[in-house]
């Protein structure tokens, strides 16, 4: 059975509970005995297919991803888990390591009575050769997972800015409901607010964090309406909220810096507020990361002509943070998108900063593309596309298969030594056995991805022993 699977009647009937239930109890009265009827169990159909050689591990995973994709990019993602064709590179990879694996052994067990036409160290520098290449083909797909998860369970966005910057107003308008409390009154979030949302096909969970300011001391606030400073202390609760907005925004793929345009000091204009406390955690990630846009809200304030004073703040706020490009900063105003209307459906800007908020999602979840010297038709970025769909579980496992690796690269070359010059004297010699050993882990993490070879390692060895 297990060359053509197994044969199987699928019934289906109106989804009444009625309907099924009857159906449920006569089809144990089909058969003269009826303990030969057994119920499948949950996945069951998917596990007797898996048996059967019908689908790999890698196409199950992706099958269940296509059952739970909520968004068009999650649905993308798992459909190209169900090419096999990741399954097949895992599957070419460790092939390649049990014939090498192979040649070792045969070293091994035949140098005595055979003739080899490579001496150990330029047989095992070959080796190595390939496995420096094959090491940066499981790094890019090791990376290539971590940005795979993003899609599959949704890219974290952290709205980072001072106290009534305009972040809880830039989240509703967002999601396009009153997700958070928004009132003049600062410091009204004091905890992280998170709502997850589908923003151009890409599931996203944005979230709205306590405004940051100098913990030791008391900040002057504007007050439009009293006309007046009035300063404010930092309670304990406050203190928390601050600590974990800047947590949430170091763990964030992506963070909006939000700035808000504020009175001059002499009353006479407008000024961006630029804040040090938010600057200094925005360029924390923008470093590790380069994931930070930055929003000039409430622009509805300015008299003058927007372009030209948009283009000085602009420099203002590279100055504070160089490493966010001039691209990645939007200035919008809230309060104006409720006056839409044909001739303008973007007063507010809110649409142009949405697309540019997509493009950078598009960047931080496009595939990493290894040089990899020589091999030309490798370096075309759609080839990597499969590895986005690349799981968790076949990360961990494939930063196992590397490290195994490494291991056999220090054991052919021991302290540097290269191994395309060693020679058989005790300084030079090769631990071939040793390096045989790290070349099996590698290919046994390999299948356990794909949950096939395993079984048959040894006889696949052998195979390449005896030949």
């Amino acid at each position: 059975m297990r060359d053509r699977g197994e044969d199987v009647l699928e019934l289906h009937v109106h989804g009444g509970p009625a309907v099924v239930e009857a159906v449920l109890a006569a089809i144990p009265r089909c058969f003269t005995s009826p303990s030969r009827v057994r119920y499948a169990e949950p996945g069951e159909f998917t596990r007797r297919a898996f048996l059967n050689d019908r689908l790999d591990l890698t196409q199950i995973e992706a099958l269940g991803d296509t059952l739970s994709a909520t968004t068009e990019q999650q649905r993308r993602l798992s459909v190209r888990g169900t090419t096999n064709q990741l399954a097949r590179s895992y599957e070419t990879w460790r092939q390649q390591l049990l014939y090498a694996r192979g040649e070792l052994e045969a070293l091994i067990d035949f140098s005595e009575d055979q003739h080899f036409d490579e001496s150990p160290a330029e047989l095992a520098s070959s080796v190595a050769a390939q496995v420096r290449v094959l090491q940066k083909r499981i790094k890019a797909h090791s990376a290539n997972a971590v940005r795979g998860e993003m899609l599959r369970n949704g890219i974290s966005i952290a709205l980072l800015g001072a106290p009534n910057a305009g972040k809880s107003s830039l989240l509703n308008r967002i999601v396009g409901r009153e997700a958070a409390i928004v009132s003049k009154e600062a410091g009204t979030t004091r905890d992280v607010v998170e709502v997850g949302i589908d923003l151009g096909g890409w599931y996203c969970r944005v979230g709205d964090t306590a405004g940051l300011r100098a913990a030791l001391m008391s900040e002057y606030v504007w007050t439009i309406d009293a006309g007046h400073e009035a300063s404010r202390a930092i309670s304990d609760i406050e203190e928390e909220g601050i600590r974990r907005a800047k947590q949430r925004a170091l763990e964030s793929d992506v963070v909006i810096v939000v700035l808000s345009v504020e009175p001059s000091a002499d009353g006479q204009g407008v000024q961006v507020r630029v804040d040090p406390e938010v600057t200094e955690t925005a360029a924390s990630c923008s470093r590790e990361r380069s994931n930070v846009l930055v929003v000039v809200n409430k622009i509805d304030q300015i008299r003058e002509p927007r372009h030209a004073i948009m283009d000085k703040w602009t420099a203002q706020v590279q100055a504070a943070l160089p490493e966010v490009p001039p691209d990645a900063i939007f200035g919008i105003s809230c309060k104006d998108t409720i006056d839409a209307s044909l001739a303008n459906p973007d007063p507010g800007n809110i649409q142009a900063f949405l697309k540019g908020l997509i493009g950078k999602f598009g960047e931080i979840t496009s595939p990493v593309v290894p040089e990899l010297g020589g091999a030309a038709a490798e370096s075309d970025p759609s080839i990597w596309q499969e590895s986005l769909g690349a799981t968790e579980r076949h990360r961990l496992l494939l930063e196992d298969c590397d490290r195994h690796l490494g291991d056999f690269l220090s054991s052919v070359s021991p302290h540097g030594v290269d191994t395309r010059s060693s020679d058989d004297s005790e300084e030079g010699a090769i631990d071939i056995v040793v390096a045989a050993e790290s070349l099996r882990a590698a290919a046994e993490c390999l299948a356990k991805i794909t949950g096939k070879g395993v079984a048959g390692d040894i006889e696949e060895v052998l195979g390449v022993v005896f030949e």
